[in-house]
């Protein structure tokens, strides 16, 4: 799973409605405004490929397709279901001018609970394995309205001491707060403007300091949780699994039963061991 260390690593706060509200954040984003009720409070980095950045905590490798190793310290930890959006980064003399996302997978935004943080990236990279990005991705045909994402939806379990848990609501990616081109465009312009306010940090600033890297995982935000997910922190031995399926191919009662049997064709799926 090294194949990405040369891609920029950034996600999304805040692009689904009452998560923020349930990871406890909500209030670290209180002085965030934002140009309408339903936009995401912004963007976040969790790795920076250039060793000697300003963010040196964030220049470490972080994603896994197996493994999620705890941090250290006595902390609680959750995992953040999400689509992770495999992007084309392109300049126009030193400025971002398009993102092109090309393929799209199974992420796992893997986050530490703990307040006081002054930085949204404080709490997204503690080492290795810290990420998860399922090693099954899919093309997108357009990212867009009628394009391939449509058909899909996002859904996550925990298993624990053999019982097989919902922790993240099975939800239509479609039901993103920001999706397609509007997100598109959201991006590119909070990767060029978004300042060092708060809970976010300047983008365009890591984008420099990286070298203008040509390539990006963006992932675009946690969707909810269920009430066993709002309310359970991972520990030794646990499995998550997120994974992203086509309603055309199952229903979800099904790809449930498909999980618990272990058989994984036909979707996007991230299974990481805890350690």
């Amino acid at each position: 799973m090294n194949k990405y260390e040369d891609y920029i690593g950034l996600g999304i706060a805040g692009n689904f409605a009452l998560h923020l509200a349930q990871a406890g954040e909500e209030k670290e984003y209180v002085d965030i405004i934002t140009a309408d009720e339903a936009a995401p409070k912004g963007m976040f980095p969790f790795y920076l490929p250039k060793a000697g950045s300003s963010k040196e905590m964030l220049n470490v490798y972080p994603v896994s397709s197996d493994t999620l190793k705890l941090p250290t310290q006595d902390v609680n930890v959750q995992i953040e279901p999400e689509v992770a959006l495999i992007c084309e980064l392109k300049y126009v003399y030193c400025v971002l001018s398009t993102i092109t996302p090309t393929h799209f997978g199974a992420y796992n935004d893997c986050s530490i609970r703990v307040d006081g943080a002054s930085k949204t990236s404080e709490k997204k990279n503690w080492g290795e394995a810290s990420k998860g990005l399922s090693d099954k991705l899919i093309e997108i045909d357009k990212f867009s309205k009628g394009g391939i994402m449509d058909s899909y939806s996002i859904c996550s379990f925990l298993k624990r001491d053999g019982e097989l848990n919902a922790y993240g609501e099975n939800t239509e990616l479609t039901g993103y707060s920001y999706f397609h081109e509007k997100l598109s465009s959201w991006i590119l312009n909070q990767m060029k403007s978004q300042q060092d306010f708060g809970p976010l940090e300047d983008i365009s600033k890591y984008l420099r300091e990286c070298n203008y890297p040509s390539k990006a995982i963006i992932s675009i935000g946690a969707t909810r949780y269920t009430e066993y997910g709002e309310k359970t922190f991972l520990k030794k031995d646990d499995e998550i699994i997120v994974a992203l399926y086509n309603r055309d191919d199952f229903s979800l009662s099904q790809l449930t039963q498909n999980i618990k049997n272990g058989s994984f064709d036909k979707i996007s799926i991230l299974s990481q061991t805890v350690i």
